[in-house]
């Protein structure tokens, strides 16, 4: 084959053609159904604990987009965030209404997404994009018993934990995968230590159980954006 010219145009056309060739070897493969089971020492109570397990594609194997779709919103009511768990593809804006007839301060000192949204009153809205791969974990500076999770990531191979402790991953190519997964109430250099090389051959895949070899802990008392302890008897909100 012969190329003459490379203008603009002609390289949207390779890019677009190799692009829409990808997707077609990609439907046509065999897609696996995963699936596997959380095995904790103990729960902190009789409630599920809050579970994601996602798989990252390695070296050789197809790798799925993940982009942000619609609206990804943590709601502020009855002095709680809704949900508690909100997980969002990598580069998601995400909305911060406050729906309390008071105001609020949402913050969070994490790595996955270090921010201070500054106090807002009742019937506002603020808003900010997670821009890399983390969890972040969010908290109200006046309401010291708020607290929700934000897990952006950078594949739509994951899985939430059902009321049994189960994950399902449908529509996963075969291939090789980083295994990771985050439990709430376990220390994160915990859950690094447990990420895992896993193959998925095609047709369904049963993975076992993902140990967890401490219990959960109890959610802590945390501090204020200022790193210090909540105001035993804040002022009136309103």
């Amino acid at each position: 084959m012969r190329w003459k010219r490379l203008g603009d145009g002609f390289v949207c056309a390779i890019v677009a053609s190799s692009i829409a060739c990808a997707q077609k070897v990609s439907s046509n493969v065999e897609k696996s159904e995963v699936r596997a089971h959380l095995e904790l020492s103990a729960k902190p109570g009789s409630h599920p604990v809050p579970a994601v397990v996602w798989l990252e594609p390695m070296a050789g194997t197809p790798t799925l987009p993940f982009l942000p779709h619609g609206h990804y919103t943590l709601l502020q009511k009855n002095r709680m965030f809704m949900p508690h768990l909100l997980v969002v593809p990598v580069g998601s804006m995400v909305a911060f209404p406050n729906a309390d007839p008071f105001f609020h301060n949402v913050f969070s000192l994490f790595d996955g997404k270090r921010f201070d949204l500054g106090l807002y009153e009742a019937g506002s809205s603020k808003e900010l994009p997670f821009t890399r791969p983390g969890i972040s974990y969010i908290f109200c500076n006046i309401h010291p018993e708020m607290s929700a999770v934000v897990l952006a990531l950078s594949t739509p191979l994951y899985a939430v934990a059902d009321g049994t402790d189960q994950f399902l991953l449908r529509g996963v190519p075969p291939g090789d995968y980083r295994l990771s997964f985050w439990v709430e109430g376990v220390p994160q250099s915990t859950l690094n230590g447990l990420t895992q090389h896993v193959h998925v051959p095609p047709g369904p895949v049963d993975l076992g159980g993902l140990r967890v070899p401490i219990a959960p802990q109890r959610a802590a008392d945390h501090t204020n954006k200022f790193g210090q302890p909540y105001d035993s008897t804040p002022a009136n909100p309103y």
